[in-house]
C-alpha cells in the first residue's frame, strides 16, 4: 500500500500549465528546501509548474525533516531497514508521479524529475522502471543504489543529466563517474556538468546547465537574447 505524499507548488507564471517539475528533496529536507528554485526558473519556464512532495518518513537523523529512506551510516539503522525503505518510497513516488500526470493532464513528456542528493538515489532507481519515460531527470548530487543490477532492471530510457560538486564530502563526486558510466553502458543519453568549488550543493552553474537541459527536454523554443 503507497503513502500519500504531502506536497507544496508553484503554479505556472503564465496561468497556463504546458509542463511540470518536480522536486525530490534530499534526506533530512523537505519539499520546500527545493521548492524555492521555483523563483529563479519560472522567468526561464512561464508555463512550467513546480511540485514539491515530502518524503513519506520524519528522518531519523533530523527529525525536523523527510527521508526517502533510512541510512546507516547516519542514523544507526540496518541494511535491510535502508532496502525496506527504498522499496516502499519506489511505489509511493510512482503513485505520486502517476496522480500529478492525471491531476495536471499531461503526458509524460511534459514532465521533468529534479532531484538533490537521497531525492536523486531514488529517482535513478525509479524512473528507468516507470513504462513510459519522462521528459528528463535533473540529477544533483546523488549516486546510484544498485548499480551492478541497474542495466537488468531498465524498462525506459529517458534523458538524464548528472550534476555534482567537486567538493562534495557527503555524496564524493566518483559517485558522478560512476552513474555516469553505468547510464551509458545501458544506452542512456547522458549529460554531466562538474560545478567547480561547490560541496553538497546547488551553485547557480549548476541550476542555469540545468534550465537549459529541462527548456530543451520540454521542447521549449529558445530564449530570445536580450536588445
Amino acid at each position: 500500500m503507497t503513502r500519500i505524499l504531502e506536497s507544496k507548488r508553484r503554479e505556472a507564471a503564465s496561468g497556463t500549465t504546458k509542463s511540470v517539475v518536480v522536486f525530490l528533496h534530499g534526506y533530512g529536507a523537505d519539499g520546500a528546501d527545493l521548492l524555492g528554485l521555483a523563483d529563479p526558473l519560472s522567468e526561464h519556464m512561464p508555463d512550467t509548474t513546480f511540485i514539491a512532495p515530502d518524503a513519506p518518513e520524519k528522518c531519523l537523523g533530523n527529525p525536523m525533516g523527510y527521508q526517502w529512506f533510512p541510512i546507516p551510516w547516519l542514523d544507526g539503522s540496518s541494511e535491510e531497514d535502508s532496502m525496506r525503505g527504498v522499496d516502499m518510497a519506489t511505489a509511493d513516488i510512482n503513485a505520486f508521479l502517476d496522480q500529478v500526470l492525471e491531476d495536471e493532464g499531461i503526458e509524460p513528456s511534459q514532465l521533468i524529475v529534479f532531484g538533490f542528493s537521497q531525492g536523486t538515489m531514488m529517482s535513478l532507481r525509479v524512473l528507468p522502471r516507470r513504462d513510459e519515460p519522462i521528459a528528463g531527470l535533473v540529477a544533483f548530487s546523488g549516486r546510484m543504489l544498485e548499480p551492478d543490477q541497474f542495466a537488468e532492471n531498465v524498462v525506459s530510457k529517458l534523458p538524464i543529466l548528472l550534476v555534482h560538486g567537486d567538493q562534495d564530502d557527503m555524496v564524493p563526486p566518483g559517485h558522478f563517474s560512476e552513474s555516469g558510466e553505468v547510464l551509458q553502458a545501458a544506452g542512456f543519453e547522458t549529460y554531466g556538468f562538474i560545478m567547480k568549488g561547490t560541496g553538497h550543493g546547488i551553485a547557480m552553474d549548476g541550476l542555469s546547465v540545468a534550465l537549459s537541459f529541462m527548456r530543451d527536454n520540454l521542447g521549449m523554443t529558445p530564449a530570445k537574447a536580450a536588445n
